[in-house]
């Protein structure tokens, strides 16, 4: 088997929250509340942020971080961090897991927990993370990405909609709430990159349908660890009334 490496993507600028990974939590920026629980992880050869910003880079460095800089021109994370793994020399075999720098709630356990599909199959691309839905606001919320999974647990769709849709009334339905963990082959990374944005990856602005729609597996692993994504101030205020100790 070969080395297992986390990267973290962290960009600048975003329409919906302008310098995310630099917003203060609690006297930490968020990028380093996530840096310091992903180097958590016994199993990782490595951590780095992968960001196209020197301010991010900066911000990386002054707390003792790893920081790689990628171009600006990635159309997801996954792209970027693709061009992180070839900065850094990884080898095919080599396994990378992906957490999203707007994750400062996430566990370290979730990162063995990740890499767990592509251990016992060596022949598996990707796996990412779900989590079932507790909170019922996210059951409709777009920011809570839903997934919808076969038996086996291969992924079958993922949508800021709310899936599966209930038609009749009365029945029950379990709902699984989708986390920006991923786990690739180091391989698999340069294959991504390659593919054409996809029809439904461009309408839902979600980078794991590329995969899904060019026909290659995703292996879905259940946490029963929540992570709390800031994809706002408002979530930014819940995540400081949690790391406080005040919220849920």
């Amino acid at each position: 088997m070969g080395k297992i490496v986390c990267f973290i993507p962290a960009r600048y600028s975003s329409s919906r929250f302008q310098g995310k990974p630099l917003a203060d939590i609690c006297g930490k920026p968020m990028i380093q509340h996530v840096y310091e629980r992903v180097v958590r992880a016994g199993s990782l050869f490595f951590a780095a942020v992968a960001t196209d910003d020197e301010r991010i880079a900066d911000a990386v460095r002054r707390f003792g971080g790893r920081a790689v800089m990628t171009a600006s021109s990635h159309r997801s994370g996954t792209d970027r961090i693709a061009e992180a793994a070839g900065i850094c020399g990884l080898d095919d075999d080599d396994i990378v897991v992906n957490v999203q720098g707007d994750q400062p709630l996430f566990t370290p356990i979730h990162i063995d927990e990740v890499i767990q599909p592509l251990l016992k199959d060596r022949t598996l691309p990707m796996a990412t993370l779900v989590f079932r839905i507790q909170r019922s606001e996210e059951i409709t919320h777009p920011h809570a990405v839903k997934a919808v999974f076969t038996a086996k647990g291969e992924a079958l769709y993922f949508s800021r909609a709310t899936i599966p849709f209930v038609r009749d009334k009365g029945i029950e339905t379990a709902y699984f709430k989708h986390h920006g963990i991923y786990a690739y082959r180091r391989w698999f990374l340069d294959v991504f990159a390659r593919l054409e944005t996809g029809y439904l990856e461009h309408r839902e602005s979600l980078e794991m349908l590329r995969a899904l729609e060019h026909g290659y597996r995703i292996m879905v692993a259940e946490t029963d660890h929540d992570s709390v994504e800031v994809d706002s101030p408002e979530e930014l205020a819940r995540v400081c009334d949690i790391v406080q100790g005040c919220g849920d």
